[in-house]
């Protein structure tokens, strides 16, 4: 394994900021991007990964980002094929709101062996899906349901589910394109729930969704389509 701490650094540190997604799919002016994002302070992680890959040089796309960011690169993966060993770590995500094995253990025993040969350094995840208004990639690719908006106690008890199993984090997902974000009150469900960092995405496209989700116990926001659409951070 490699001596890099990375994401350990970047977990432990708990400073507030904001996670950018970048989709491998997805045309994006990278330079024009990195040259907006490098010096904001507030971005403290670049994600790379989808829920259905379509682009067969993942491995290219990660070396391309990396040489453009001066922020840590980190997988998030929808599969275990979406590794490559230029990344700063990798999000080990198991879907826990869902109940389909493969996306509980299933890509991970796939992806263990390369993650070990990579040297990646891995941040087991706890992922829980939540309703979003519509039927999001994830949720179709994985085949599992998500946890209804509103039912903060089905959520707080996944979140406590996740920590007694050793998860390092947490991550509330309404997913990519979602019409409407984690609800404010699930979020702070989460963070009652568990001291966990807590990682918040899908749907937020706007720096007032952005400030709630913070308020109501994020420690990093994440933001893809809204940067996908515009080719700016909000």
């Amino acid at each position: 394994m490699r001596s890099s701490t990375t994401l350990k650094r970047l977990f432990s540190a708990r400073e507030r900021g904001f996670f950018v997604l970048l989709d491998p799919d997805r045309p994006l002016d990278l330079e024009s991007l990195f040259s907006e994002i490098n010096p904001r302070e507030d971005v403290k992680a670049i994600l790379v990964g989808t829920s259905f890959l379509a682009n067969d040089d993942f491995r290219g796309f990660v070396r391309r980002v990396k040489a453009l960011s001066q922020k840590p690169v980190i997988i998030f993966p929808g599969g275990w094929t979406q590794l490559a060993p230029e990344a700063d770590g990798i999000l080990l995500l198991s879907l826990i709101s869902g109940r389909n094995p493969e996306f509980l253990i299933g890509e991970h025993v796939r992806a263990a062996p390369h993650i070990r040969a990579m040297g990646l350094e891995a941040w087991p995840t706890a992922y829980i899906l939540v309703e979003s208004g519509r039927i999001t990639a994830v949720e179709y690719v994985s085949n599992t349901k998500p946890i209804p908006r509103g039912k903060v106690d089905i959520l707080a008890a996944h979140v406590m589910a996740a920590e007694l199993l050793g998860f390092k984090a947490v991550y509330l997902e309404a997913g990519s394109g979602a019409l409407e974000p984690v609800p404010p009150e699930m979020v702070k469900a989460a963070r009652r729930a568990t001291d966990l960092p807590l990682i918040v995405g899908g749907g937020i496209r706007s720096r007032e969704q952005a400030a709630e989700a913070f308020e109501a116990g994020a420690d990093f926001v994440v933001v893809g389509t809204a940067v996908e659409q515009t080719g700016k951070m909000l």
